[in-house]
């Protein structure tokens, strides 16, 4: 539908790809694929195509619906509910969390986990992960609350270089007084919620959404009962976690060595 719209633009213009490309500083070869549908355009590119054709925004908005498209149908529920959240606590037993995640880290991830998918799409499915950190923009962000395993730091996703910038984004994040940043030591053992995501999102209505996910699946629960019961074992695991300060001296550590390993 993008590609379409941007097409008609374009010809209403009585303009080429290439005359296009030329006005608005982009390669011609990239506006045919976005036109073709076989690439969502840059956040930028949208952006400065609405201004050159005075659209209103219009193909800003088909992006972002093209980029929510790409998140899988148990997913969407989570996302669309973390933009009314007042409050989000997330557990991640092997990984950061999708809300702290650094672009690169977040690449990387895609990259192995869909492993024959294109260029352009993994950068797609980056894009609409970042676009997820909006909610710390608004006027009155939610609390957060993001626990990990201790093996999310021990794990190296993307190598040493890539792992030490997503420490140190955690611990740049870790300064606001609305989020909060705990690690669960390898020294705790077992807990209710090993082997899996959680999260829990306080709506301003008061009400409770939780969303549980694995390496291929989700669900997103509202049934009370089955939201306290989650509730319970996110605190339970919380329990077990390392107060912030002894969390963010952990996190702290590991960035120490991973950048010893990429100065090697």
């Amino acid at each position: 539908m993008l590609g379409r719209r941007l097409r008609r633009l374009r010809e209403a213009e009585g303009l080429s790809q290439r005359a296009l490309a030329d006005k608005v500083g982009y390669p011609h070869t990239y506006l045919s694929r976005v036109e073709r549908g076989e690439q969502l355009p840059s956040g930028s590119l949208a952006e400065d195509l609405d201004s050159y054709f005075s659209a209103d925004g219009l193909l800003g908005e088909l992006l972002t619906m093209a980029q929510d498209a790409s998140v899988p149908d148990y997913g969407r529920a989570i996302l669309s509910s973390e933009e009314n959240a007042v409050r989000i606590q997330v557990f991640g037993s092997s990984l950061v969390p999708g809300l702290l995640q650094t672009e690169e880290y977040a690449r990387a991830l895609f990259r192995v986990s869909l492993p024959g998918e294109s260029e352009g799409a993994t950068e797609e499915r980056v894009v609409t992960r970042m676009r997820r950190k909006h909610v710390f923009d608004r006027p009155e962000p939610p609390l957060y609350w993001g626990i990990m395993d201790e093996a999310a730091l021990r794990r190296p996703i993307g190598g040493p270089s890539c792992m030490a910038g997503q420490l140190r984004h955690l611990l740049g994040v870790a300064a606001s007084t609305r989020l909060t940043i705990q690690v669960l030591p390898f020294e705790q053992g077992e807990y209710p919620t090993l082997g899996g995501s959680l999260s829990l999102l306080t709506l301003r209505n008061g009400s409770s959404l939780a969303y549980v996910e694995s390496f291929i699946s989700g669900e997103a629960i509202e049934s009370p009962g089955r939201v306290l019961g989650l509730t319970q074992r996110l605190d339970i695991s919380r329990s077990k976690a390392l107060p912030e300060r002894e969390s963010l001296d952990l996190i702290s550590r590991y960035l120490g060595e991973y950048e010893d390993e990429d100065d090697n």
